[in-house]
C-alpha cells in the first residue's frame, strides 16, 4: 500500500497542480485534482477529485473553501485501512462524505455534515479513502454503500 501511495504522489509531481484548483478557490491552491468515476449497479458519476495526500493536506482538506463545483469533491487517501476520524473545524461548505475501502467499494456514508462543527465524524470500520462531496450529492447521485470509486489508488482484490 505504501509503494501505491509513493507512485501516485510521483504522477500527481510529473503532472504539476490543477491550475483550476487555483482558479476555483485560492483555498485550494497546490493540490492536484484528479477524475474519478463513481460506479453503481445501474448508475455512473465523473467527479474530479482535489487529492489530499500528504499529512498536511489531509489536515487542511476543504478547510475555508468558500464554494465547490457539483461535479468536484476532494478525495483523502491513507496508506493503511485505519478507522478515519473527521470534522468540520473552518469548513464553511455542508459535505457528504464517502469512507472507502482499499478495493473502492464505499463502506459507509455519512450525509449533510455541519459546518464549522467540532463533532467527530468516523468510518463505520477501517478504510483507506474518504471522498468529500457537497451535501446532497449522496441522494442527488443515488450513491449507496455498496457502490465503488474507480480511481487508481484502490484495487479490486486488496
Amino acid at each position: 500500500m505504501q509503494l501505491r501511495l509513493l507512485t501516485i504522489l510521483l504522477l500527481l509531481v510529473a503532472c504539476g497542480p490543477s491550475s483550476e484548483a487555483v482558479e476555483r478557490d485560492p483555498a485550494l491552491a497546490g493540490y492536484f485534482s484528479a477524475p474519478l468515476k463513481i460506479e453503481g449497479e445501474e448508475t455512473s458519476h465523473d467527479i474530479v477529485a482535489y487529492l489530499a495526500v500528504t499529512e498536511r493536506q489531509r489536515q487542511h482538506g476543504l478547510m475555508f473553501v468558500r464554494q465547490l463545483p457539483d461535479d468536484h469533491g476532494m478525495l483523502f487517501i491513507y496508506d493503511q485501512p485505519r478507522h478515519i476520524s473527521m470534522w468540520m473545524k473552518n469548513t464553511f461548505i455542508p459535505l457528504d462524505m464517502l469512507f472507502i475501502r482499499a478495493d473502492g467499494v464505499i463502506d459507509s456514508i455519512v450525509t449533510d455534515t455541519t459546518p464549522h462543527s467540532l463533532d467527530s465524524i468516523r468510518a463505520a470500520n477501517p478504510v483507506v479513502a474518504v471522498l468529500e462531496l457537497n451535501a446532497g450529492s449522496v441522494e442527488r447521485l443515488g450513491i449507496k454503500t455498496g457502490d465503488r470509486i474507480i480511481y487508481r489508488a484502490f484495487t479490486a482484490g486488496d
